[in-house]
């Protein structure tokens, strides 16, 4: 069924997306953050032990809770969780049990979770990047004389009297 090279080919094909450089993860910037959306399982083989890679198995991000049980509940063999996942909305998935169209529809869905608004959009429109804001007039850009935007300033943090 799938393998790890399904999962980096199906991830990196969706926009801005960027594989870990230490560890089989992938991410979306967001807001400035690299918000994960899929990752190798670290599976706690031995009680007090730092936790290993399972390679077999992935952790993929879901919209919310209620889908997390709905997954948990339509194919034990393919889905799983352990206690460090509870009340966070990811699952588990065994690669070995999965169809890769179906693996290709929980990355996609995975990575909707994450990614920015305008980015989900402008995929949903053909793959296309959105546009970009305009940027700020550097002070390079301003007209010679033209005045600089004042800045609010900042008052001091005061200690409230309890």
């Amino acid at each position: 069924m799938a393998r790890q090279s399904d999962v980096r080919r199906i991830a990196l094909g969706l926009p801005e997306t960027s594989e870990g450089e230490s560890h089989f993860a992938f991410s979306v910037m967001r807001g400035g953050k690299w918000k994960g959306f899929a990752w190798t399982w670290n599976e706690r083989v031995a009680p007090k032990k730092p936790r290993v890679p399972n390679p077999k198995v992935l952790a993929v991000r879901v919209a919310d809770l209620s889908e997390k049980e709905m997954l948990l509940a339509s194919d034990e063999e393919v889905f799983f969780t352990e206690p460090h996942y509870d009340g966070f909305p990811a699952v588990l998935v065994r690669l070995a049990a999965i169809p890769v169209v179906q693996l290709e529809a929980l990355l996609i869905g995975a990575w909707r979770c994450q990614a920015p608004r305008a980015l989900v959009e402008a995929y949903d429109q053909g793959g296309k990047r959105p546009a970009r804001p305009a940027a700020r007039t550097s002070p390079a850009a301003r007209k010679p004389g033209a005045p600089r935007t004042p800045r609010t300033p900042r008052t001091p943090r005061t200690r409230r009297a309890r």
